[in-house]
C-alpha cells in the first residue's frame, strides 16, 4: 500500500489503542460516583447493542444460528468485565502487562481450536511471556510468583479470554462483521450483567445509583468513544496487513502505562519494566510472525 494511503488506517488503529489504553481513568471516575465498573460496562455495551438493533435488526438471527459466535459472546464479555474491573481497582501498569500475556494463551488455544502446530517461534514467544509474567509477579518478600490481588487475577483472566476472543474471531471469519460485533457487544452486557447481579445480591458490589447527570453523561461519552474506537478498528484492520495492525495495537500498553504513571495509578518499578519488556517483546514477535502451515 502507498504510505500516503496507510496513514489514516494507522491513525484509526492508534485511536482505538488510545481509547482502550486510557479507559481506566473514566472507569475510576464513574466508580467514584458510585457506578461500579461492572455496571458501567453493562450500560456502555447496552448502548452499543441498541445501535446495532436499530442499524442491523436481522443480525441476531445469524448470531443465534452459529455456536461459534456464542463462544465469542462469552469470551468477549469476560474479557471486558475482567479488564474494566481490574484497571479500576488495581495498579494499571501491572494489570495491562498481565493482560498482554495474551500471545501465550493464544498459542495454547490455537492448537485445539485452529489446528495450528506449536513451532519453534511460538515456543520462544511462550517462553518470553512466561519469563515476563514471573518477573512482574515475583513478590518482594519471596514466595511463588502468583497473582496476589483481585486486580492481578482479573488481568490474567482477561488476557486468557482476550486470546480466546481473537482465536474465535479467526475461526468465525466467514461470519459477517456485524454478527461478530453483535456477539462481542452482547457479551459485554450479559457477562458483566450476570456477574454484577450476583455480586450485588451478595452485597459485594453496590447497586447502580439513581440516574444523575454526572455518571449518565460519563457513560454516554464512553459509549460513543467505544463505538468510535470499534469503527476505527474495523476501518484500520481492513486496510492494513495483520502484522501491522497487531504492532500498532501494542501502543495500548504505552498509552495505559504513561497515563497511569502520570496520574498516579501505576508504579514504573524496575521489576515491572523488566517483566513488561519481555511480555511486549513476545507480543511483538507474535504480531510479526508469519502464520505457520497447519
Amino acid at each position: 500500500m502507498d504510505p500516503r494511503f496507510a496513514l489514516w488506517p494507522a491513525a484509526a488503529l492508534t485511536f482505538n489503542a488510545f481509547v482502550w489504553g486510557v479507559s481506566w481513568w473514566p472507569f475510576r471516575r464513574l466508580d467514584a460516583l458510585g457506578l461500579h465498573p461492572l455496571w458501567a460496562t453493562v450500560v456502555i455495551y447496552a448502548l452499543a447493542v441498541v445501535v446495532l438493533v436499530v442499524a442491523r435488526p436481522g443480525v441476531w438471527r445469524e448470531v443465534l444460528r452459529h455456536r461459534g459466535l456464542w463462544v465469542l459472546v462469552l469470551a468477549s464479555g469476560t474479557t471486558n468485565a475482567a479488564f474494566n474491573w481490574a484497571v479500576t481497582i488495581g495498579d494499571v501498569v501491572r494489570v495491562v502487562l498481565l493482560f498482554y500475556l495474551m500471545p501465550l494463551w493464544a498459542v495454547l488455544l490455537a492448537r485445539p481450536l485452529l489446528g495450528e502446530r506449536l513451532h519453534r517461534g511460538a515456543a520462544a514467544r511462550v517462553g518470553l511471556s512466561l519469563a515476563g509474567a514471573v518477573v512482574v509477579l515475583w513478590p518482594a518478600d519471596g514466595g511463588w510468583p502468583l497473582p496476589r490481588t483481585l486486580a492481578e487475577a482479573l488481568g490474567l483472566l482477561g488476557g486468557v479470554t482476550f486470546a480466546l476472543n481473537n482465536v474465535m474471531l479467526r475461526r468465525e471469519a466467514q461470519r459477517s462483521e456485524a454478527a461478530r460485533a453483535a456477539a462481542m457487544f452482547t457479551g459485554g452486557v450479559l457477562v458483566a450483567g450476570v456477574l454484577a447481579l450476583v455480586l450485588t445480591s451478595t452485597g459485594r458490589v453496590g447497586a447502580p445509583p439513581p440516574p444523575a447527570p454526572g455518571w449518565a453523561l460519563g457513560v454516554l461519552a464512553m459509549g460513543v468513544a467505544f463505538l468510535a474506537s470499534n469503527l476505527a478498528l474495523q476501518y484500520g484492520a481492513a486496510r492494513l496487513a495483520a502484522h501491522a495492525t497487531a504492532v500498532i495495537m501494542l501502543t495500548e500498553v504505552v498509552f495505559a502505562s504513561v497515563s497511569a504513571v502520570a496520574l498516579g495509578a501505576g508504579a514504573p518499578t524496575l521489576q515491572a519494566l523488566a517483566g513488561g519488556a519481555l511480555i511486549v517483546a513476545a507480543a511483538a514477535m507474535a504480531a510479526l510472525a508469519r502464520t505457520p502451515a497447519r
